[in-house]
């Protein structure tokens, strides 16, 4: 057995023949006059059902395949990507992008990694479930969530449930000696319905993402989820403007993780369009604040044994007592700023490596959501946020909103129809997290407080 086939023996039985086309394809691509080359395939399978009031609005299944090709003349580089694999269109594949490759401009920065920088083992990371879902379980799911939550007093229509589940197995080749696959699963179950009372109507939602099935939240648990939600957001109100203390639910503070990822990608930093491109080793959060990245998380949404480019990959403290350790780096960011990767580098078949976090997450703190919410004498909870107000250049920050009002340390009504902002560097600077840090998404972060922020209301 090559060593391809051993690097990929997790994908499945038909590993031999990917890694073998995946091979060709970059021994072909030399041939063809390219100095570097890799290639990438990517297979997979999904399911989806969702229904609404009982009845079946979709049932889905697909299959795909897809392979990319990136290849180096000098410092050109170019990328194509196909679905077809016949030797024909392979052929074809391989002269359009060597010629693409010496007709672009050059790009001191490309190229691939250096052979003695590369991963040569990982561990399992437990990451494909070998059960795969019907559209007969997924179905039941999706009716059994959105049966439990219209039967929740107050809940009138429905705006449908879903659940899904799918497998992907990644593979890569490349002429600096690298070759190496795993395989990921994902399943997913939602449900979003209405409430309505004296003619006004809410709506709200809840979700459960998982590696494996039996790792979802239970479907009647989801459904009642969402239906007591929509029920309670029933009579929002808009409230004055002023100054508050914002606590941000777990279901949007993972949203300041994904703007922090973005002020300190290397992409950014390297084109200093960051509100954070001076601050490596400042102080960014308060003492005590630690955020890692992890892509070796068992079972994570976002885990993966190598990073896009073969590089190996590991926990990393972002922030660490507050301070900004790293910034987010593949190959080509880290050299334009004289640095190494970080192991960063995510891509597809069709676009090049771009540094990415994996799984983002925000360490708990020491205090419950109860106890913080209940210092605070006036303020805002948000439990959802709108529109796309962030600027990581600035740091200006300004979303629509709506959640609940705190009053006297409790949860008083629901308030919809207003305004949060701030500016993330001050945000961050203030920004205490509570004790319940539930990893949900891959970019997780548990109930935070930031204090103040201008709410816009009435």
């Amino acid at each position: 057995m090559s060593e391809a086939q051993t690097a990929g023996a997790a994908i499945g039985d038909d590993t031999g023949r990917v890694a073998g086309l995946l091979g060709d394809l970059v021994a072909d691509a030399r041939r063809a006059g390219a100095d570097a080359a890799d290639a990438l395939a990517v297979e997979g399978v999904s399911v989806s059902a969702a229904c609404r009031l009982g009845r079946t609005e979709r049932l889905e299944r697909a299959e795909g395949t897809d392979l990319g090709l990136r290849v180096f003349v000098g410092r050109r580089m170019a990328m194509v990507s196909s679905s077809d694999r016949s030797p024909a269109a392979l052929v074809e594949l391989v002269e359009r992008a060597v010629a693409m490759a010496r007709a672009v401009p050059e790009d001191p920065y490309c190229g691939l990694a250096d052979p003695a920088a590369l991963a040569t083992d990982w561990p399992d990371l437990d990451l494909a479930d070998p059960v795969e879902r019907s559209t007969a379980e997924l179905m039941a799911q999706a009716r059994t969530a959105e049966e439990a939550a219209l039967d929740v007093v107050g809940v009138t229509n429905s705006e449908g449930a879903e659940a899904a589940w799918s497998r992907s197995a990644i593979f890569m080749v490349a002429s600096n000696g690298f070759a190496g696959g795993y395989a990921v699963t994902s399943g997913s179950l939602s449900a979003s319905v209405i409430a309505e009372r004296d003619g006004a109507m809410e709506t709200d939602y809840d979700f459960s993402m998982a590696v494996y099935g039996e790792d979802l939240e239970p479907a009647a648990t989801i459904g009642r989820t969402a239906g007591e939600r929509a029920v309670r957001r029933l009579g929002a109100q808009k409230i004055a403007s002023a100054r508050l203390p914002v606590v941000f639910d777990p279901r949007v503070s993972g949203g300041l993780l994904r703007h922090l990822a973005g002020a300190i990608s290397g992409s950014a930093i390297a084109r200093g369009t960051s509100f954070l491109k001076d601050k490596m080793g400042a102080a960014v959060f308060r003492p005590g604040i630690r955020i890692v990245d992890d892509p070796r998380r068992r079972r994570g949404h976002r885990s993966k044994p190598f990073d896009g480019e073969g590089l190996a990959n590991g926990p990393r403290a972002l922030i660490e007592d507050g301070r900004l350790q790293t910034w987010l780096l593949d190959l080509r960011a880290a050299a334009q700023l004289g640095l190494s990767s970080t192991g960063h580098a995510s891509r597809g078949t069709s676009s090049p490596p771009q540094p990415a976090p994996t799984n983002l997450y925000l360490e708990p703190g020491s205090a419950t959501p109860e106890a913080l919410i209940g210092g605070i004498s006036h303020g805002l909870y948000v439990t959802q946020l709108m529109g796309m107000g962030v600027n990581t250049i600035t740091g200006d920050y300004s979303r629509g909103a709506s959640g609940f009002l705190i009053r006297d340390g409790q949860l008083d009504h629901a308030v919809s129809e207003v305004t949060i902002a701030g500016n993330l560097a001050d945000m961050f600077a203030c920004l205490v997290p509570a004790s319940d840090l539930v990893h949900r998404t891959g970019v997780d972060a548990p109930t935070v407080v930031i204090e103040p922020m201008t709410v816009a209301g009435l």
